[in-house]
């Protein structure tokens, strides 16, 4: 196999150049097509692929993949095949690759796994604690040491508090809102449909579980049921007392929710129960008395035990992701559980907090708890028999109040989904071996393979602090702060991949508090923020304002020019159908002295995505390559062949079968003319933006058959 000669494969005495060519493959010759593919492969199971950067929930989590390709592309000559050394098990040893907008630690994998040194950087310490478990080395066996000793000081508590009256376990409780008619005062219980367990497919499996809405009795049913009538002689129907927005009360008013409800944390009923019988199979009985005063014994334990618990601290700010949840009436993170998940979570939290390990090992148990917290609490909700039972609480990105919310056992059983004890198995388990072990997607005739042995163990070394010497081979430094002013040495980074913020509603932070209001009182790690009750930063990088964004994001690309060697390459992806958005890029990237030398269009994280892409088909991500500008030679397109180059590549990923919709024509016709600015070719930014609208009119008829709107 031939490689570009600054490139080495493992165990080969071959020396390693310490930048990136003058001109490379990324810029000039990337292998688009061969890594959608690979990526479209790889995005419907990115926890399965990339387990290391799965151990924690973060948002917009990123191709490993394509960042990969990136890395490699970057490395490669112009003229050389960047697929190859995708493919190939290169050492990038000596290479120094950074990433200002960590957040899940993608960029930090891949490089680590080629060989390089890496440096993460991210505003957000819960994001910080994310990428440390994705490269943090651990003791296995002391791992599973450290589990058990917290598997015996808090399991048979949880355990028993989870019980039925015969003392089999309950794999999850089902509740019920229940809001006040504001014309009448009845009690009404929130149930869209009264059927509140079916199988995901539901045409082929019919059975179902449907309750009664005037006494909660619970019964076996089919899913698509007109009416039913209970053992107790009350007949309802299959449709709840919830359309959409719009309750009914039982006397006929009809209100909406957010009035019924007045303002006022939502009273919630537990009306049934999944139990795992003792002969290993599950049945669904109604609440009796005895669950009753076992959940009021919670409540006691609660009161009585509460100093000596992990409990979340801190209230909610109002704010794009926080304003549903405080409609409702919540206004503390405490409220987003209930007694006995507040006492069950404190005592799990308080056995790792205590936990006599070793560091990292403890480090990585804090990390697992926060994670379990995505599965256990009121937010979440049953998607039903036949796949994994638990809706967690951000499967919509946002704040998501829940009218029939769903308790599940925190430390759980084999039967559970979403519990400590078996995240333990699906998630670090399975991080660890693909540490100990990585392999790869790649296209092996004209098929996606899983190959290991192209990629090296995690054997670096975590620092905490740039050091003197700068970055020894395969060192890794995670720094949590601002990535617009960061220690590092000018001119100490040959090579910048990032996926930076984009220009829309879902703001980190303010979702990353929910862990955060636990995480200060366990201390994850050393130097984690535990007198701030919120992880959000005036320095962030997030606004829906094309203003702010641009004058935050132009802060960051100024330090990275700082950073990057002479002859470096800033990569990153993007995704922004809107005009403004690509403005405020550009305007941000030339006032930080860089200029764009390519534009890469290429498979996204998934497909339309709403909070990312509008409304409109999306399927791509673009990846924007730039230099410092006075490196690039002059010389550079058109506005004009810009977008005819935008055209053709999209049109060579649509010739190939890859999904390229309106969404991503506007994002990328429009990044193609605009990026034109950063080379200083005279061209008013009004006038480039009129321009830009004109050209991306036309490619969306020729490459989509569809009018411009917006």
């Amino acid at each position: 196999m031939n490689l570009p000669d600054h490139l080495a494969l493992f165990g080969a005495d071959v020396q390693v150049h310490r930048g990136v060519p003058s001109s490379s493959a990324l810029e000039v010759n990337f292998p688009a097509i061969e890594l959608s593919k690979i990526a479209e492969n790889e995005s419907w199971r990115k926890e399965v692929h990339r387990p290391a950067t799965s151990t924690h929930k973060w948002w917009a989590k990123r191709l490993g993949s394509v960042f990969r390709g990136i890395i490699a592309a970057a490395v490669t000559e112009a003229d050389g095949d960047a697929l190859k050394t995708y493919s190939s098990a290169a050492d990038l040893g000596g290479l120094v690759v950074l990433d200002p907008f960590a957040g899940s630690g993608t960029t930090i994998v891949e490089a680590v796994k080629m060989g390089a040194s890496a440096i993460g950087s991210d505003i957000n310490p819960v994001a910080t604690l994310v990428q440390r478990q994705a490269v943090q080395q651990w003791d296995i066996s002391e791992l599973r040491r450290a589990f058990k000793l917290v598997e015996s000081k808090c399991r048979e508590e949880i355990d028993r508090v989870h019980r039925t009256e015969s003392g089999e376990s309950v794999l999850y409780y089902f509740w019920v809102t229940v809001a006040r008619c504001p014309h009448c005062e009845v009690r009404t219980r929130l149930f869209s449909t009264h059927v509140f367990s079916q199988n995901a497919y539901p045409k082929k499996v019919p059975a179902a579980q449907i309750v009664c809405p005037v006494c909660l009795d619970v019964q076996a049913g089919r899913y698509d049921f007109a009416s039913a009538e209970c053992r107790n002689g009350h007949k309802f129907e299959r449709v709840g007392a919830v359309n959409r927005s719009q309750v009914t009360c039982p006397n006929g008013h009809t209100s909406k929710v957010i009035d019924a409800l007045g303002g006022e944390v939502p009273e919630r009923e537990m009306y049934a129960k999944l139990v795992l019988g003792l002969d290993g199979k599950k049945r669904y009985e109604s609440i009796n008395a005895f669950d009753h005063s076992l959940y009021a014994e919670c409540v006691e334990l609660l009161q009585t035990k509460e100093r000596d618990l992990i409990l979340p601290v801190g209230q909610l700010d109002l704010g794009e992701n926080t304003r549903q949840a405080m409609r409702w009436g919540f206004t503390e993170w405490r409220q987003f559980f209930n007694e006995r998940q507040l006492y069950s979570l404190g005592m799990l939290g308080s056995a790792i907090r205590d936990v006599n390990a070793g560091d990292a090992e403890r480090e990585a148990l804090v990390a697992l708890f926060s994670g379990t917290l995505e599965f256990n609490n009121m937010f979440c909700s049953f998607k039903g028999e036949g796949t994994g039972a638990v809706r967690h609480m951000f499967s919509h990105h946002i704040l998501k109040p829940e009218r029939m919310p769903l308790e599940a056992h925190p430390w759980g059983t084999p039967a559970s989904s979403g519990s400590f004890s078996t995240l333990f198995r699906s998630r670090i388990t399975r991080a660890h071996e693909y540490k100990t072990d990585p392999f790869d997607q790649v296209l092996i005739n004209g098929g996606v393979q899983r190959t290991a042995g192209l990629s090296m163990p995690f054997d670096g070394r975590l620092v905490d602090a740039w050091p003197e010497q700068g970055l020894e081979r395969r060192q890794v430094y995670i720094r949590n702060g601002d990535s617009s002013r960061t220690d590092l040495p000018s001119g100490s980074v040959d090579l910048i991949v990032t996926d930076p913020p984009y220009m829309d509603n879902v703001h980190y932070s303010e979702l990353a508090d929910f862990f955060h209001a636990w995480l200060i009182g366990m201390k994850p790690f050393l130097g984690y923020p535990s007198s701030e009750e919120t992880t959000r930063r005036a320095e962030e990088v997030q606004s829906a304002d094309p203003r702010k964004f641009g004058d935050a994001i132009s802060q960051v690309w100024k330090e990275c020019e700082r950073v990057l060697k002479p002859g470096g390459l800033l990569a990153f992806t993007f995704h922004q159908a809107r005009l403004t958005g690509w403005v405020s890029l550009v305007e941000a990237l030339t006032s930080a002295g860089l200029g764009v030398t390519a534009i890469q269009p290429i498979k996204g994280e998934m497909s339309t995505s709403v909070a990312k892409g509008g409304n409109e088909p999306s399927n791509l991500d673009s990846i924007i390559v730039c230099r410092k500008r006075g490196e690039i030679p002059s010389g550079c397109d058109s506005p004009e062949a810009a977008a005819a180059r935008g055209e053709k590549l999209l049109g060579e990923l649509q010739e190939a079968g890859i999904q390229v919709g309106v969404g991503d024509v506007k994002s990328v016709i429009r990044g193609h003319v605009l990026a034109t600015y950063t080379l200083g070719h005279g061209v008013e930014l009004a006038a480039l933006s009129e321009l830009a609208e004109s050209l991306t009119v036309s490619s969306v008829a020729r490459l989509c058959g569809a009018a411009v709107s917006g």
